[in-house]
């Protein structure tokens, strides 16, 4: 099953930190549905500090450019981005308005 690792950054405030902590505790159904219709079968959000590590282990049917076009077209998914964006920001070197990035694995044994 492939494996793809992703990171974002929040914002650096305790406060929305945790709210964004809290959010993700009750999940809407709506945002569950389409992560699952995407073909992402397994997915865990970590934290250190305000870095986030999402580990998503996918279908091999599972293709980024059609979870993309699915989410714009999706009214749901894009109030819950747009949520989400308060508590986040780009890691640094990423180009304006991108997310989740994707990680280039480097070690495996």
């Amino acid at each position: 099953m492939p494996r793809y690792c992703l990171a974002v950054d929040l914002k650096d405030d305790p406060k929305l930190i945790r709210e964004y902590e809290i959010w993700h505790q009750e999940v809407w159904p709506e945002i569950i549905q389409s992560i699952r219709a995407s073909g992402i079968e397994d997915m865990s959000i970590y934290r250190f500090s305000n870095r986030l590590f999402m580990i998503m282990e996918v279908s091999d049917e599972f293709s980024f450019e059609n979870k993309a076009a699915a989410d714009l077209i999706n009214p749901k998914v894009q109030e819950w981005e747009n949520l989400m964006w308060k508590f986040q920001q780009a890691i640094p070197g990423t180009r304006p308005g991108e997310k989740w990035v994707l990680m280039e694995k480097i070690f495996q044994i």
